[in-house]
């Protein structure tokens, strides 16, 4: 992510998300080269429609973004098969719920990740869970159970929506609209 976006999973609205694309390209092509595998141009399309917004997208809707752009009608197995490879590489990550993918903004592996999803605009963003997830280990294992995958995904406001909201609020309070 671009060092003026560092640890901010929410980046404000009108932040240059044209550096978050190249950042997530630029991250992609070195995880396809550490695992010798090739970064094709079917995969850089993907990625770029996956990564062109901070929100999660499907894989049909990839899609149908590449044709209305001009490009060629894809079988949803093509497209599937290089979202199977930017999984595996970790330039994207799964929002299981809703089945969907968003580009991942952190160099970090996915493992002990928490997503957060805003309801109201869209975004997603990936957090540290370490904590979240050792204390989940402590309770199964407290129980006699064995997790074999655990996912963590939060919905709620995000830091630009809760603004615009707290701010609307407030303008209707001093108008004397809000309670």
């Amino acid at each position: 992510m671009p060092e003026d976006l560092l640890g901010i999973p929410f980046p404000a609205a009108a932040h240059d998300h044209g550096r978050c694309v190249d950042e997530a390209l630029r991250r992609a092509r070195a995880a396809f080269e550490r695992k010798g595998l090739k970064f094709t141009p079917l995969r850089e399309q993907i990625l770029r429609e996956i990564a062109a917004s901070h929100s999660a997208v499907g894989a049909y809707e990839v899609r149908d973004r590449l044709l209305a752009k001009g490009g060629r009608r894809l079988s949803p197995i093509s497209v599937y098969r290089a979202i199977d490879a930017l999984l595996y590489v970790g330039a994207i990550s799964r929002f299981k719920s809703r089945n969907a993918y968003f580009a991942r903004h952190n160099e970090e592996g996915a493992s002990s990740r928490v997503v957060l999803a805003c309801q109201e605009c869209g975004r997603v963003a990936e957090i540290d869970g370490a904590r979240v997830f050792r204390a989940i280990q402590r309770a199964a294992t407290q129980e006699a159970f064995v997790p074999a995958d655990a996912v963590i995904e939060v919905s709620g406001l995000c830091v630009n929506c809760a603004k615009r909201r707290q701010s609307g609020r407030a303008s209707r309070s001093f108008r004397g609209e809000g309670g």
